[in-house]
């Protein structure tokens, strides 16, 4: 009896689950997501394989037991396409997230009104476009409505008021314009979104005034950001009574007035009110215990002394309070504060005199007192590792302290860039989390408290490991790179990025203290990207193949030197073979990646022009960013160059192989579509000339121009004569020598140089290049180039050193200007006093400054005969260092200065400093760039094989 019972349980289990397994989806359903299938590009291999979406589940979907769809998200998919009106008939959804699909766009449909269950709607960085429909206020249910970073235009509809439910409301970085819509004036409004805990408007071009009724004490706001508009008038006082405000970013209108009492917003971390036209006595931030980060700047307060509240904010972090017209003393007690890292208050009146106290924060690096009334600083000795900037006070007229580090902004010694760790495979996943609201302004102490959150949350993936990349955009927001690698697979697969990656529904809390975020992901190729479809066409290619090499073999044959010949005129790159390795007659590729077209699109931002960081003969140059994170510089070629595609390979040959210290190397190329690019990795200091011209704000001492020129002689010499085949540069000039982060020497744009067979040095070049002001006179009379073509451009450069202008300055040749001005007799400066770089006068003693100066001069004399070998030059410059006690081969500058160790110190700048990028009208033709850079990072690069 018992077993016919237990026979008969299993018997209905098995006819319950096959009812179960065997109940479809439901058919309304499933026709709107195979329509919606049908428009897009790029939808996961499991769509499709079955008819039954909820039955064989297609990654992306879940269901109810009723077999409707109730989530349909694509995080991340690399979706193409549109939304289109399907998507209204799937009317159970509880959840849309189709974030990260920068390829998805369009109109956004108003059938999207028609999902009244949607709880949860977020389209974060795709490319929707148009007006919001006002259908979106039928979506009752909605507590999550996120569709910032798109394209949208027109006004908020006021229909979103109606969203009573609300929790999360993000339509920052779009082209809104219009007032925030209120029900007193629009019949619904956000003053009736009594729930929302988020307004995040900021990054768009919303205008008109906030009103004060906007907001009332049984709100729960916790984050408003309405930065980056235009709003105007006053600041509403209802921003007063929000009790549980924690960040308020209102920087970057129009407002004006007073600041209304914010004493009560007693949880309020970040206040930014900076770049507005708010007047008034500035506000008190008295009793505001838990703020950590304050930027008043840059508006019209009546002028004050500094106030008591300065020094009562126990877990301040960040204080930027530049043009507000403060006077007086700053307080010992605010620099002492534990938590304390940036103090920003240029361009104000404080006066008479500066101390600091002898117990300053730990945390401090950064004091800025630039353009003030400071007679006098007294810091101690534990100020050896921070920032102090003092340029523009009248402390800095003295005569001793001029040419300090605080003084002049500019450090004898250059610190080397922050190194994260980094994970290396052939596919990283790659995500960005920007932070809007970060309260502290150095990164790198809470970087590992990040790190082992963001572990914890990740926790349950097969990980090997995630690296952390952070660095601040133009809006001051804190972009960190998320890097993770699989375990035992080459690729993620798409169900484990949706499980792992999206972080899209602020599921993970970071953090307090870096704030409000959102999420990006970058494009990725998914393993299982193949469809049925092409799983068919292969297999009926390959029936094809068979009958067709049988048909045409004789054919194929016969045509086979034909064949060969059209190959290496069209496609100049096929005897590279599929991995970049040689099984032709061109030298193998060693280092230098092929990119596809769209990587380095999408590295660049589609090329924007705010990414161009030069132009030139050859074309533009534009800074770019790798999945993995590295920066680079991309040299695309004018559309319609004369260089052919077999002259664009021998030229990437040519520089993937010449590798030595002193020389820019390629990190890799594309030749794709017409296009035409180089890729160089990102030098941080830019040109010589720049340094040399002021341009970076950088200042030379005498040893480290020695060093400059040694090594960028080095690098020279190495193409002369140890490049097989040996190159000429024919470019030799200031704005082709690049100085990377440690201020080392690097020659660049040699790499459409001439090349020189062993037995044919000096043969013609009818590809003429060079800048007047460096060219060879002797290059003039002969229309040849050779070696000493370089070495004369190169003792320009030389000069350029010393006198710190271009070759030609006010219609003079510095070249004739030196030697009309020489005077040898005179043992210090040689008679070039008044020509000279007045910097050099400054720096100290100018150790080998004849011998130096010989050695130009013997570089530029009129006969190539005359002129010593790169070798010569090299050797030369190494025995002046040495005569004078300077190592060639490390700096001898101090990285710190010290005038009195008990009222002044300084030393290393911080890495994030920002230093000028501008340029002149001059420099944009010079920098024209010519660009290269070190090495690719070992194995992130070489292991790439899409």
């Amino acid at each position: 009896m018992v077993w016919r019972r237990l026979f008969l349980l299993l018997f209905l289990c098995c006819i319950a689950g096959s009812r179960i397994a065997s109940a479809e989806t439901n058919r309304q359903d499933a026709a709107a997501l195979k329509s919606l299938m049908k428009k897009w590009k790029n939808v996961p291999a499991s769509w499709g394989k079955s008819d039954d979406p909820c039955g064989v589940r297609w990654d992306g979907i879940l269901c109810d037991g009723n077999s409707r769809i109730t989530t349909l998200n694509l995080f991340g998919v690399n979706i193409e396409g549109t939304l289109s009106d399907d998507i209204g008939s799937l009317t159970e959804l509880r959840t849309l997230d189709l974030s990260s699909n920068r390829d998805l766009g369009g109109p956004l449909t108003a059938a999207i009104g028609k999902l009244v269950k949607l709880e949860i709607l977020a389209l974060i960085g795709c490319s929707f476009s148009g007006n919001l429909p006002s259908e979106l206020g039928n979506l009752s249910q909605l507590n999550f409505f996120a569709l910032n970073s798109n394209k949208f235009t027109g006004i908020i509809p006021s229909s979103l008021g109606k969203l009573s439910k609300l929790i999360w409301l993000d339509l920052a970085d779009n082209q809104l314009t219009g007032p925030i819509p209120n029900s007193r004036d629009h019949g619904a409004g956000f003053d009736q979104l009594i729930k929302a805990r988020h307004f995040h408007l900021n990054q768009n071009m919303l205008q008109g005034s906030v009103p004060d009724y906007l907001f009332n004490s049984s709100m729960d706001l916790k984050h408003i950001l309405f930065d980056r508009n235009n709003f105007s008038g006053s600041i509403p006082a209802s921003l007063g009574v929000l009790p549980n405000l924690e960040v308020l970013r209102l920087n970057n209108n129009a407002f004006t007035g007073q600041v209304p009492a914010m004493n009560n917003l007693t949880k309020l971390h970040v206040l930014m009110l900076s770049n507005n036209k708010l007047t008034g006595l500035m506000p008190s931030l008295t009793g505001m215990v838990n703020l950590e980060n304050v930027d008043l700047s840059n508006n019209s307060f009546v002028p004050s002394e500094v106030p008591s509240w300065f020094s009562e904010l126990p877990n301040l972090m960040t204080i930027t309070m530049q043009s507000v017209s403060l006077s007086g003393k700053l307080p010992q007690k605010l620099f002492s504060i534990p938590t304390l890292q940036h103090v920003t208050l240029s361009d104000n009146k404080l006066n008479i005199m500066l101390d600091m106290g002898n117990n300053i924060s730990k945390q401090l690096d950064l004091v800025d007192i630039q353009n003030n009334n400071i007679l006098s600083v007294t810091v101690y000795n534990n100020l050896n590792d921070k920032i102090l900037k003092l340029a523009g006070n009248p402390l800095c007229n003295d005569s001793i302290l001029s040419s300090t580090t605080p003084c002049t902004g500019q450090l004898t010694g250059y610190p080397p860039e922050p190194v994260y760790p980094d994970v290396r495979c052939a596919n990283p996943f790659v995500e960005t989390i920007v932070f809007r609201a970060p309260s502290f302004g150095e990164v790198d102490e809470y970087l590992p408290n990040l790190r082992l959150n963001l572990s914890s949350k990740l926790s349950s993936c097969t990980l090997s490991n995630i690296s952390l990349s952070p660095y601040y955009d133009i809006y001051a927001y804190l972009n960190v790179d998320i890097k993770a690698c699989p375990v035992n697979q080459t690729r993620f697969s798409y169900s484990q990025v949706l499980n792992c990656f999206n972080l899209t529904l602020q599921y993970y809390k970071p953090p307090k203290m870096f704030g409000p975020y959102y999420v990006k992901a970058h494009p990725y190729q998914f393993h299982d990207k193949a469809s049925l479809a092409v799983s068919i066409g292969v297999v009926t290619g390959s029936v094809l193949l068979v009958i067709g090499l049988t048909l045409v073999g004789v054919y194929a044959l016969r045509q086979k030197k034909r064949s060969q010949k059209l190959v290496s005129i069209n496609d100049p790159f096929a005897s590279w073979g599929s991995m970049g390795e040689d099984i032709g007659e061109a030298p193998k590729i060693k280092s230098a990646i092929c990119f596809t077209l769209e990587e380095l699109k999408f590295s660049t931002n589609d090329f924007r022009e705010i990414n161009a960081i030069g132009a030139g003969g050859y074309g533009t140059v534009y800074r770019g960013k790798l999945p993995d994170g590295q920066l680079i510089a991309i040299k695309r070629s004018k559309q319609g160059s004369m260089q052919g595609g077999l002259e664009f390979k021998t030229e990437i040959e040519l520089l993937s192989r010449v590798h030595h210290k002193n020389l820019v190397s390629l990190v890799g190329f594309c030749f794709e579509k017409g296009e035409r690019m180089l890729v160089y990795e990102f030098i941080s200091n830019g040109t010589l000339s720049e340094a040399l011209y002021g341009i970076k704000g950088v200042q030379l001492d005498w040893n480290r121009r020695l060093k400059i020129a040694l090594g960028s002689a080095r690098g020279l010499a190495y193409l002369h004569d140890h490049a097989n085949p040996p190159i000429i540069h024919r470019d030799v000039k200031s704005s082709n020598i690049l100085l990377d982060e440690k201020m080392t020497a690097k020659v660049a744009d040699f790499g459409l140089s001439l090349l020189v067979p062993d037995s044919e040095e000096g043969q013609l070049c009818t590809n003429i290049k060079g800048t007047l002001g460096y060219l060879d006179p002797e290059y003039c009379m002969t229309q040849q180039f050779t070696a000493k073509s370089d070495v004369y451009s190169f003792g320009v450069v030389l000069l350029e050193l010393i006198v710190a202008k271009p070759p030609i300055y006010k219609e003079k040749y510095i070249v004739q200007a030196v030697e009309t001005a020489l005077d040898m007799g005179d043992h210090m400066y040689c008679g070039l006093k008044d020509v000279m770089d007045p910097v050099l006068e400054r720096t100290g003693d100018l150790l080998g400054f004849s011998r130096f100066l010989k050695l130009a001069l013997q570089c530029v004399e009129e006969l190539g005969a005359d002129r010593p070998s790169m070798n010569d030059i090299v050797r030369e410059i190494e025995l002046i260092m040495q005569d004078n006690g300077i190592k060639p081969g490390t700096m001898s500058a101090s990285s710190s200065f010290s005038v009195d160790s008990t009222t002044m110190k300084a030393a290393s700048i911080h890495p994030y400093s920002n230093a000028s990028t501008s340029f002149t009208p001059f420099d944009m033709y010079s920098r024209a760039f010519e660009y290269s850079g070190a090495f690719p990072s070992q194995g992130s690069l070489k292991n790439r094989s899409t």
